[in-house]
């Protein structure tokens, strides 16, 4: 066959006469078809021919788009169970407070169950007996306090209206807005019992838990432990181990601190003449179980309280040693008491707290701060652990 000038090849027809024959696309083979391989390569080319910024753009907003789906669900799926969540971690927060108790009820070869139940009965006893003590002492004080509260509005009314630009029918207004406003959000009697019936249900239920984890807590753990097979048995068990001694230690080290601020501002109370010095230490020692928060807000109400019964320069003084107490508990104290693997960032503690408290209100803000301490030290151990098997390929 003879090609024409162009470099094409005549065609014949059966007659045996020519036609024009088609142009060969340069750069291949005539018969070669590219269009499915083109096709496929198609979205790679694209891609490849965006840009780097847009394409880790996309992949970064992809990401992104799961993560924050995967934490709404968790926050709604913690928002449902919250209640259980919390007697779960206040049984967990008990338990290691109590361990030493156990164990020596224990070496004093006490079975199980009873040494567990011996340790239940002492704690309900303590509670009931510092409530029942605060009680007495401090009953006939509020009459007083209620009295020298009136006249310490009394003279911050005052001292309002001649400061400030404001009449008495003004700032008389302003009250009784906030009052209206405060009662349309008060909740009604049916809601109040019902979260009542549900708070003593969720404590019993710590309660129970509680004693079957002084009971059988390592039994339960031990046979965890057999169920796991291979090396993440050994990291599980490191994990725990990390995370009780954890838990123990800041348990036992925030009490040591509680009591300590409670002593020390109870006793500042007592020598300045503030009524219901008592109970105010009582708050002080709640409130060092709600790191910084928790501080804060029991010597802010120690200071108002010795505003209106004694006045501003008693309480300037309270001021000064609510101040004193907490820096020499978080500059030395708190150090020593606390072992340094247990203590937290003040950022995360306030992140922790305020979650604690909008998932679970004044609860879940006790249990925030030790939830998030185990939870980091869990992890700390896990990555540990595989970093030393990446770097040993061998073990």
């Amino acid at each position: 066959m003879v090609e024409d000038g162009a470099g094409r090849t005549p065609e014949t027809t059966p007659a045996g006469k020519s036609v024009p024959a088609r142009p060969t696309p340069v750069g291949r083979p005539a018969g070669a078809s590219g269009e499915p391989s083109r096709l496929a390569a198609g979205p790679r080319q694209t891609w490849a021919a965006l840009p780097w910024l847009v394409r880790s753009a996309v992949v970064w907003s992809a990401c992104l788009v799961v993560v924050a789906a995967g934490l709404y669900l968790l926050g709604k799926t913690a928002a449902l169970l919250a209640p259980l969540a919390v007697a779960l971690a206040a049984a967990l927060f008990l338990t290691a407070l109590l361990d030493p108790v156990l164990l020596l009820l224990r070496r004093l070869r006490l079975p199980p169950a009873p040494a567990a139940l011996l340790t239940v009965l002492l704690l309900l006893g303590i509670l009931v007996g510092v409530g029942a003590l605060v009680w007495n002492l401090t009953a006939s004080q509020f009459e007083e306090l209620r009295q020298e509260l009136g006249q310490g509005l009394e003279r911050a009314r005052d001292f309002v209206t001649s400061t400030l630009p404001l009449t008495d029918e003004q700032l008389d207004r302003l009250v009784r807005q906030a009052r209206q406003g405060l009662g349309a959000g008060a909740p009604d009697a049916v809601g109040g019992v019902r979260t009542a019936a549900e708070t003593a249900g969720f404590v019993l239920f710590a309660l129970v838990l509680l004693f079957f984890l002084l009971k059988d807590g390592r039994s339960m753990w031990q046979w965890t432990l057999r169920r796991m097979t291979g090396p993440n048995r050994e990291v599980v068990a490191e994990a725990g181990r990390v995370g009780w001694r954890t838990l123990g230690a800041y348990s036992r080290g925030t009490m040591i601190i509680a009591a300590i601020d409670a002593v020390g501002i109870g006793l500042a109370l007592v020598l300045l003449g503030v009524p219901l010095a008592l109970p105010l230490a009582l708050i002080t020692f709640l409130g060092g179980f709600v790191p910084i928060i928790g501080a804060t807000l029991a010597g802010a109400v120690a200071v108002l309280v010795a505003l209106a019964a004694r006045g501003p320069g008693v309480a300037l003084l309270t001021l000064a040693a609510v101040v004193a107490v907490q820096q020499i508990e978080g500059n030395l104290l708190e150090p020593l008491v606390m072992k340094r693997q247990v203590r937290l960032h003040p950022a995360v503690i306030l992140v922790a707290v305020t979650a604690g408290t909008l998932i679970a209100g004044i609860a879940g803000a006790f249990v925030a701060v030790p939830v998030t301490a185990v939870a980091y030290r869990v992890v700390d151990t896990v990555q540990r652990h595989r970093r030393a098997a990446a770097e040993d390929p061998s073990g």
